[in-house]
């Protein structure tokens, strides 16, 4: 099976190997290379995890073929949205792919795997004492709690980005209550989005409904993973 790639190069000094039709696989590695070599073991996890939750899985090949069509050069911008090295805001990919409007099995089926990955991510820290939810690493930004806000957080940035977030004031400073209140609105959101040909420019930076579905797999993903391994310092 062809799997159509997306490269993203300087994400946090990484390349993203992301398989554009399918969001919520992705890759990191060192380069282009390293990331789509990574991407070829990511895709046989991403399939095992949709059939275990779905026995009728959409996603059935018997081998693997990449094809790297675009590569994103992950560049930095000022308040005044000019370009410059080093800190500033970080403008990152927007592919070809992400131009196309969401179909209705494409919703359909990002609801259910963010379901997924929202039960999973409440597995991980199910049972953690309230010391452990605090705790403090050491090299890391957050504890397990500010972890937990961020996503949420990063979620209603999402439909911001789209302006469709509720408002900003109303989002709790609970790292529970905004996980379950910013995915209450995203889920609402998505079906109100299929068909839906909007391309906007926020802050610098192209989004769309296709791109927000792809970050938002991501993010909560790449989360569960990091907290997984927290979990068991």
């Amino acid at each position: 099976m062809l799997f159509r790639v997306g490269i993203e190069n300087n994400n946090e000094g990484r390349t993203i190997a992301w398989a554009l039709e399918h969001p919520g696989c992705f890759a990191y590695g060192a380069n282009a290379s390293a990331a789509c070599v990574n991407l070829e073991n990511a895709i046989q996890v991403y399939a095992t995890w949709i059939l275990k939750h779905d026995h009728n899985t959409w996603l059935n090949f018997d081998q693997v073929e990449i094809d790297p069509e675009e590569t994103w050069e992950v560049y930095f911008i000022d308040d005044n949205l000019d370009k410059i090295e080093g800190d500033g805001y970080s403008v990152e990919s927007f592919f070809r792919h992400d131009w196309k409007p969401l179909r209705q099995v494409e919703v359909e089926q990002a609801l259910k795997m963010l379901s997924w990955s929202r039960a999973d991510l409440l597995k991980v820290v199910a049972g953690l004492t309230p010391e452990k939810l605090d705790a403090t690493y050491p090299l890391e930004r957050w504890s397990i709690n500010g972890i937990l806000n961020h996503i949420g957080g990063a979620e209603w940035w999402y439909l911001d980005r789209l302006s469709l977030a509720f408002p900003k004031a109303e989002v709790s400073d609970d790292p529970r209550l905004r996980l379950k209140q910013t995915r209450e609105a995203l889920n609402k959101t998505l079906p109100k989005l299929i068909g839906v040909n909007q391309v906007v420019g926020a802050d610098g930076e192209l989004w769309s409904p296709r791109k927000l579905v792809r970050r938002a797999l991501w993010h909560e993903i790449d989360h569960i993973r990091h907290i997984q391994k927290l979990v068991k310092v």
